[in-house]
């Protein structure tokens, strides 16, 4: 056990045994070593099974609304579950009366698929420090530089520290540089037409629709999805280039203003498409538009969610237009 999982922990103990919250949401240790997996910890005497290390993938914000409202819950949070929190919260998806964040500054997620590609996966064991992984496979072990492992969505983090947590472990990182995300949209925005569409394709053609996407995000939360609609059918929900092409725009332009870029759905995806730089692109538009980013705050709405009586687009009040 680590230093931090014993704060983790015992934080964790003490919210849960005064009463202050109902449950803890954090990671448990599982069988499969590089798959830490999301856990509800109700009861102390479980938090022995808590773990925290880089190869916590999942953004846990993603189960905040799979509580009733009046559920106090503590939860783990990293820079990008914070900020997916608070957009979770400017939607009404749970009070922030109700939530006791436990902060991290985070160091980065470790990118299991290019562990598994440099020592095989006949994996026994691994240990996560400051700057290597140390993983013992059955033949060898390996120790391996920790950055050059990082998942690409966290080499281009901007905000890898909690923005708004009640307690907070561990010391403040220095924030990332904006210009990676902006680079990476305007060498995209760069390509011509049809450069940029053959790119699209070639991450598309990939796609089996399993929805892992969806599943992974905080803010794909719809009891029904505009692809499972079939009264009327949006778009065809077999793999179709037709329909997965929809799939991957629509889905896109729903996370416009709300995307905080973790990486959790190309981190889900068993095709490793990626697809974040169509979000990353609609963040800069959101930038440039609005001087908007998303869940900085739990106050501030998107800007396509928010109106005023006096909005010029009079539909978005139910008014006539002149």
């Amino acid at each position: 056990m680590t230093e931090l999982e014993a704060k983790i922990r015992t934080e964790a103990a003490r919210l849960l045994s005064e009463g202050l919250v109902d449950v803890v949401v954090a990671f448990r240790k599982e069988d499969a070593p590089l798959r830490p997996q999301p856990a509800f910890f109700t009861n102390v005497e479980d938090l022995e099974n808590l773990v925290y290390n880089g190869l916590c993938a999942n953004n846990l914000a993603n189960y905040l609304t799979r509580f009733p409202q009046e559920t106090r819950i503590g939860m783990l949070v990293r820079g990008c579950e914070n900020r997916s929190v608070n957009a979770l919260v400017v939607e009404k998806q749970h009070s922030r009366e109700k939530l006791t964040l436990i902060g991290i500054p985070c160091t980065g997620i470790i990118d299991w698929r290019k562990v598994v590609a440099l020592t095989g996966e006949d994996i026994l064991a691994y240990e996560d420090s400051a700057h290597t992984l140390t993983v013992r496979a059955r033949h060898q072990t390996f120790a391996l530089p920790r950055q050059e492992l990082l998942h690409s969505s966290c080499l281009r983090c901007v905000h890898p520290n909690p923005l708004s947590a009640d307690i907070l472990l561990g010391e403040m990182l220095p924030e990332g540089d904006p210009a990676l995300i902006r680079e990476r949209v305007e060498s995209f925005e760069a390509l011509t037409r049809a450069e940029r569409t053959a790119y699209f394709k070639q991450e598309a053609e990939r796609c089996i629709r399993c929805y892992a996407c969806r599943e992974a995000c905080p803010m794909c939360y719809c009891e029904e999805c505009f692809v499972d609609h079939n009264t009327p059918r949006w778009t065809e929900s077999g793999t179709t280039p037709a329909g997965t092409h929809a799939w991957h725009i629509i889905r896109a332009f729903h996370q416009t203003g709300r995307c905080t870029s973790c990486g959790a759905c190309e981190r889900a995806c068993p095709m490793d498409i990626q697809m974040t730089y169509l979000t990353d692109k609609l963040g800069k538009d959101m930038w440039d538009s609005y001087q908007f980013a998303a869940g900085m705050d739990d106050q501030t709405q998107p800007p396509f969610a928010s109106f005023t009586l006096d909005d010029k687009k009079h539909f978005q009040v139910g008014g006539k237009q002149s």
